[in-house]
């Protein structure tokens, strides 16, 4: 029973989260109560009616504003107008028919007057207290004897003046209350912008160490493998000047030495490029030249594997500021994945294309494509797929476009390819 009864004390309170619920459940308190309160007064015989009954369908019409409210938020303020000129007319009414002047339901004017000058305003409030003090005077006159203006006057100036006192405080509160939520808003937003760049400070200062470490440990690998590949190039001019059959197997093994020395320094240029990120320099070159150049350079290689190379350029990309060596870098990175994506057969284009004021490069590829898994970390550093891969190719070609004021961005669906566009602003890159 306790659970039941916390769970509807929660649900009322849900319920009267809004302003204009709760103010329509006060004002249907203040009023259903007043009227209720007023009825204890005992009436003149000839004034007599049910003022139970009263009560009941007042309250009933109050839960239908309510209801109201709940279902159509956007159009409170006209609903509040039309349920205060009934409250006024139902006052009214009650004076009318219960003595004019000599009625106790005069007294309903101040909290109506005083409920609706707290959402109104003090205008309003005041407005509505001289059309309360007028009614008054109507229904005096409607039932005789008429008591002059004197008490209309009163009842206007101790209904009026709370009244616009309270619709005064309402306002400043409301306004406070409104400085308060922008103020949180903006301070969420600032600790929230703190927070992102505590995190990107966090992965700058972990990359910066990374990065000095990559060049340390590059540094102290290249010339043991310099060496390695050295002594791996005079022990195959040995090999060969004694040519016998039981020399085979030695060639085959100084091929593969050479095979993984060439990776590893592959590698090992890899983790420098990360390390010592040059700062571009900028020059106006032509786009599409690049794309070429590099369509050219990796043609050979393609077509031993069985891949077909598409070239697309737009002779409307206009001559741009970029940086061609990092600008090459980066799309012959893209390129490169392709390739090993597709492995044997299949379909690498490179196209080139002018939206604007934006030029696009798109590598695009007819391999199985990326899983959703493999495209969360995508341009993680450091976070690869491939056996030999540092995980640094992707972050790189990215660094490289966001030097030049572009953007990178990718789709892929499984089993239907993989496109990578790189987006680049033709005015910001003449203005680098």
């Amino acid at each position: 029973m306790r659970t039941l009864a916390r769970r509807s004390w929660t649900a009322l309170v849900r319920l009267l989260e809004r302003d204009e619920r709760v103010f329509a459940f006060l004002l249907a308190l203040v009023m259903v109560g007043g009227l209720a309160t007023l009825g204890l007064a005992p009436l003149r015989p000839r004034y007599r009616f049910d003022v139970y009954s009263l009560v009941l369908w007042f309250a009933a019409y109050k839960a239908c504003i309510l209801a109201l409210v709940t279902v159509n938020p956007r159009a409170t303020r006209p609903i509040f107008t039309g349920a205060l000129a009934v409250d006024l007319l139902l006052v009214f009414s009650l004076l009318y028919l219960t003595g004019g002047a000599d009625s106790l339901f005069y007294l309903l004017f101040f909290p109506l007057v005083a409920v609706n000058a707290y959402y109104f305003g003090r205008w309003v409030g005041l407005l509505v207290a001289l059309v309360a003090g007028l009614l008054y005077a109507a229904a005096a006159a409607l039932a005789p004897p008429w008591v002059g203006w004197t008490p209309v006057i009163i009842l206007m100036g101790l209904v009026g003046l709370p009244a616009f006192a309270l619709g005064h405080v309402a306002e400043r509160e409301r306004r406070a209350r409104a400085e308060v939520e922008r103020l949180n808003a903006e301070l969420t937003g600032t600790l929230t912008r703190l927070q992102a760049a505590q995190q990107e400070l966090v992965v700058a200062e972990r990359m910066a160490t990374v990065g000095r470490l990559s060049l340390k440990v590059a540094h102290e690998v290249r010339n043991p493998i310099a060496a390695i590949e050295l002594n791996a190039e005079m022990l195959g001019d040995i090999v060969s000047e004694h040519p016998h059959p039981d020399m085979n197997e030695a060639v085959s093994l100084l091929g593969a030495i050479r095979e993984q020395v060439t990776a590893l320094d592959a590698l090992t240029e890899e983790y420098l490029a990360f390390a010592r990120f040059p700062r571009p320099q900028f020059e106006e070159d032509s786009v599409n030249e690049m794309v070429m150049a590099v369509a050219e350079f990796v043609r050979p290689l393609a077509t031993r594997q069985g891949i077909a190379v598409r070239l697309e350029t737009d002779p409307t990309v206009p001559p741009m500021a970029i940086d061609r060596s990092l600008l090459r870098q980066a799309v012959l990175n893209l390129v490169k994945n392709g390739l090993e994506a597709l492995s044997q057969g299949g379909m690498v284009t490179v196209t080139t294309r002018r939206l604007d004021g934006t030029v696009e490069i798109l590598v695009s590829d007819t391999g199985p494509g990326i899983p959703p898994d493999v495209g969360r970390r995508l341009f993680e550093q450091f976070f690869t797929t491939k056996p030999q891969g540092t995980g640094l190719g992707l972050s790189i070609s990215r660094q490289i476009v966001e030097e030049h004021g572009g953007r990178m961005s990718w789709g892929s669906t499984p089993g239907s390819g993989t496109s990578f566009t790189i987006s680049l602003p033709i005015k910001r890159a003449e203005h680098v």
